[in-house]
């Protein structure tokens, strides 16, 4: 007896055919795309950039950049986590360069010790999610930290931390092992909450 189709069953199968039809060059599918994600790709850009016009210029770049990148992407995620990726990227590029702040060497970030201790005690990490409530200016302070980390490990933070995928499942997006997942993820906490510590320390 064959199992009956599910819904991520039609879900793959749609993702499949539209995948084929934009490699494909399909300006349809194209249009599909942009009418299926842009709302919630220009909500995402907004919490970051905050300008309605640089949010507008982030998925437009995002959009493009997915374009030229559909060769390289392989399926192991779905369209939309892929396009989230690319638009965090986009954004976080964008802030930094309105800055005026390269990225900084991970390392520098790291947490100092004296004598085995923390030579300054940290606040925790709070991850800024949709819909908790938290504060404005601690979002941006937290998208200011992320745009500062290097790609490798602003990567696993967008991944595990922001939309929520296991170690595993983030290992299989970036095509590398769950235990560099962990070690990049655990340097990367360490070196925001060095970045968000004289920001946010005096509003715990």
């Amino acid at each position: 007896m064959t199992p009956p189709t599910t819904t991520d069953d039609r879900h793959d199968a749609a993702e499949s055919d539209l995948l084929a039809r934009l490699r494909a060059g399909d300006d349809a599918a194209f249009a599909e795309l942009v009418e299926t994600h842009a709302g919630r790709l220009l909500a995402l850009a907004r919490r970051i950039v905050r300008s309605e016009a640089d949010a507008e210029d982030v998925v437009q770049e995002a959009f493009l950049s997915a374009f030229k990148a559909l060769s390289r992407f392989d399926g192991r995620s779905s369209l939309s986590t892929w396009l989230h990726r690319i638009t965090v990227n986009a954004a976080l590029m964008r802030q930094r360069r309105k800055a005026a702040r390269p990225e900084a060497p991970i390392d520098t970030l790291l947490p100092q010790f004296e004598d085995g201790r923390h030579a300054a005690h940290p606040i925790p990490l709070a991850v800024v999610t949709d819909g908790e409530g938290e504060r404005i200016e601690r979002q941006e302070a937290f998208w200011h930290a992320m745009a500062r980390l290097p790609q490798d490990f602003r990567d696993v933070i967008e991944l595990r931390d922001i939309q929520g995928l296991d170690s595993k499942s983030a290992a299989r997006e970036l095509g590398i092992s769950d235990a560099l997942v962990r070690q990049r993820l655990h340097r990367a906490r360490q070196a925001l909450l060095t970045l968000l510590t004289p920001i946010l320390g005096d509003s715990r």
